[in-house]
């Protein structure tokens, strides 16, 4: 059957909801203050903790609160989850290191070659996740772990409660924005991305879609991400010394742009670089900020939002066609949304037929049941429209990546 269709009718002039309404309101009420400061104040007062391990980190949450204090376009709620989204990462980040520090085997703990996802925002790498993360041979990250990685914390009376935490947020977030789990799904059970992990090194361009920070941006592409992307790799070593096993399996569509640091960050890991038109693609992604934006910014700007995202993509295509062939080509597997939608049990027999990853009985039920459990629009499906929501010609953005399509001419188009 056929997922239902939602048109977003009222993108570009939002009618607020009742509880819209009172989100901004509340949010107008409780202002915050958007520096390093603050933050890691803030931070400290919630944890009761000071120890915030190497300050390499700080000239970039400086530079992320920068970017955010410039954006006057952010309404109170915007101001406020850019706030909240930095406090829990420093919060984070306190914990991570207090549980390092009172256990130094974590760093001592060899990673079995990691299983690492990018490719485009909305191209597949989130289907890809799911199924690889539902292997018992492997180490994924769950929403619920991957806001909170840390457990000693949140063990109440000898329960964890980090899923009940995770899954009244979402319901939360559900209830305020209910078209957002039809763009990227935040349940707890859901399993999320490295940039939750990176994030509290503060690197990566997740506040780029939370926020318009030019500066942000231009300031992550004239650094060297090996910094993070290894803090990265601290993390990872933490979540499976609480619980294994030690191979890993994670994805951001940002290492894209990144592929040889993430190389170098994570020795012997087997990348998998997901594939799609990137019109179809840049289509489905900006819808999801434009969206946002009836409760995070104070006007809807939907060719701000247009105009950003194209020129994002092609720095991160660009990037990606300039370091492809730089990778060890036996570490490598380059997957194409079309055949992935196609045959999903069989990309993921040749993802892990070359990464020398078993595929016995139970890796195999596994898949069987992530395919069925993550078909495609299970909630129901946006219709996009690029020309009638953002004013924009296809081909306009095709002849722009024309430099992609070539390098790899596999990619099918899907917008005409």
């Amino acid at each position: 059957m056929a997922a239902e269709k939602i048109k977003i009718t009222d993108l570009a002039h939002p009618v607020l909801s009742e509880i819209q309404q009172q989100a901004l309101a509340h949010a107008a009420a409780h202002p915050v203050t958007l520096t390093a400061e603050a933050v890691m104040a803030a931070a400290s007062a919630a944890t009761g903790l000071g120890d915030w391990g190497a300050m390499d980190f700080l000239p970039r949450l400086e530079q992320w609160m920068r970017a955010c204090e410039a954006d006057t376009g952010l309404s109170a709620v915007g101001r406020g989850s850019l706030f909240a989204l930095a406090l829990r990462y420093a919060s984070a980040r306190l914990q991570l290191e207090d549980l390092i520090r009172r256990h130094p085997e974590i760093e001592q703990i060899e990673l079995e070659a990691p299983l690492v996802i990018a490719g485009l925002p909305r191209s597949g790498t989130t289907y890809t996740l799911q199924l690889m993360g539902a292997d018992p041979q492997l180490r994924a990250l769950p929403h619920w772990e991957g806001v909170r990685p840390v457990a000693a914390p949140f063990i109440v009376d000898g329960k964890d409660t980090r899923f009940d935490l995770a899954a009244a947020e979402w319901a939360q977030t559900d209830a305020v924005m209910p078209l957002t789990k039809l763009i990227h799904e935040f349940a707890p059970e859901h399993i999320t991305e490295d940039i939750e992990l990176t994030g509290m090194d503060f690197g990566g361009y997740y506040i780029e879609w939370l926020a318009h920070v030019p500066e942000w941006r231009d300031y992550q592409l004239s650094h060297d991400p090996t910094p993070w992307l290894r803090y990265l790799r601290r993390a990872i070593q933490a979540v499976v010394w609480q619980q294994g096993p030690n191979r890993w399996v994670g994805k951001c569509p940002q290492h894209m742009e990144q592929l040889k640091a993430v190389e170098a960050a994570l020795p012997g890991a087997f990348i998998v670089i997901n594939h799609r038109d990137p019109v179809a693609s840049i289509q489905s992604a900006i819808t999801g900020p434009a969206y946002s934006s009836r409760l995070t910014r104070t006007s809807v700007d939907l060719d701000q939002i247009a105009e950003y995202w194209i020129d994002r993509y092609e720095r991160l295509l660009r990037r990606c066609v300039e370091q492809r062939d730089q990778l060890d080509p036996n570490r490598v597997y380059d997957l194409y949304f079309h055949e992935l939608m196609a045959d999903p049990m069989g990309q993921m027999e040749a993802i892990y037929a070359k990464a020398g990853v078993p595929l016995g009985d139970a890796t195999r039920a596994a898949f069987a049941q992530a395919i069925a459990e993550n078909q495609r629009g299970k909630h129901g499906q946006l219709a996009y429209d690029l020309r009638g929501d953002f004013g924009i010609e296809p081909a306009a953005i095709r002849e722009r990546f024309a430099f992609y399509y070539e390098r790899f001419p596999q990619v099918r188009i899907e917008v005409q």
